[in-house]
């Protein structure tokens, strides 16, 4: 069963692999049948790694509220609040956040990203 310091290790790798444009790092991260559920659709595993390649697709992160549901020993469900930034052709990099559900599950003796879905934070009144 893993720790929830376990899980962010893992998800922060995700982020990381963002952060610096490595496709091939993020796919070895997300399960063959990897479905991500976006504000802008859903993505496989192909999908995920495939924006990497114009290079970064973000700037910047931190995670945040982290907390973990246990579901099985082979299986959690990792849940945070994400504060980013996208970069962007103008230099200034564009901030977001989202709230992500991320379920990572042991397989072939090796945890990997099955399901995340984003959810877009609400902007402050």
């Amino acid at each position: 069963m893993p720790t929830l310091e376990e899980l962010l290790t893992l998800e922060t790798s995700v982020w990381q692999a963002l952060l610096d444009g490595d496709g091939d790092s993020d796919a070895r991260l997300l399960s063959q049948d990897f479905l991500g559920v976006y504000p802008t659709g859903f993505a496989d595993r192909a999908a995920h790694a495939a924006q990497l390649v114009d290079g970064p697709t973000v700037a910047w992160f931190e995670l945040h509220d982290a907390r973990v549901i246990t579901l099985t020993d082979s299986a959690a469900l990792l849940v945070y609040r994400a504060d980013f930034a996208r970069p962007s052709t103008t230099g200034t990099p564009v901030a977001d956040a989202m709230y992500i559900s991320s379920l990572w599950c042991r397989r072939d003796d090796c945890w990997v990203n099955v399901f995340s879905q984003d959810t877009p934070a609400a902007s402050p009144e």
